[in-house]
């Protein structure tokens, strides 16, 4: 190493600082320290959840279904993996095609299958069916979500409302 380089930052230095970046809302500025933190360490799930979460939030969906479906071959029990790479495959909701959906909703139920009350995982496949107009499997997956999470208003929110579009459906049927 030169001397006028100065030391290189760690993975962890790397790491840490662009989670705060991204506690702190700074999404874009996390990216070049978690960009550096993976190049370092590509084989460490901490450092690749976490740059895919700052890809997705920077709206770069594709480069992070790409680095986290590598990462999900290589640790498929980590759930925290599959939630980020459903949220790669959905992108934005209101936009996104029903494949995409699909794919989201799949790695949705992986990170169920490896944690049962994972992190807004019941609730996120709730919001896909909602989107579709899908009541009866809307109001499953959120009543779901207020079993993993019963502190969860929004999820208690849309259940109400799923169960009022089902009753609206079969009033109308």
């Amino acid at each position: 190493m030169k001397e006028s380089e100065g030391p290189q930052p760690s993975v962890n230095s790397l790491l840490n600082d662009g989670a705060r970046l991204l506690r702190s809302g700074r999404n874009a500025e996390a990216l070049a320290s978690l960009e550096q933190a993976y190049a370092l360490a590509p084989d460490d799930p901490d450092v690749a959840i976490t740059y895919g979460g700052a890809l997705v939030m920077n709206a770069k969906w594709s480069r992070a279904v790409a680095l986290l479906e590598m990462t999900a071959e290589k640790h498929p029990q980590n759930a925290q993996v599959w939630l980020n790479l459903a949220a790669a495959y959905l992108g934005r909701l209101e936009f996104s095609s029903r494949s995409a959906q699909d794919k989201a909703i799949t790695a949705y139920e992986r990170a169920i299958a490896c944690d049962p009350v994972a992190p807004n995982a019941h609730y996120n496949v709730g919001l896909i069916h909602a989107e579709r107009k899908e009541w009866d499997a809307a109001a499953a997956w959120f009543q779901a979500a207020v079993r993993a999470n019963p502190a969860d208003r929004d999820a208690s929110w849309w259940l109400r409302k799923a169960r009022t579009a089902q009753n609206s459906a079969s009033d109308s049927a």
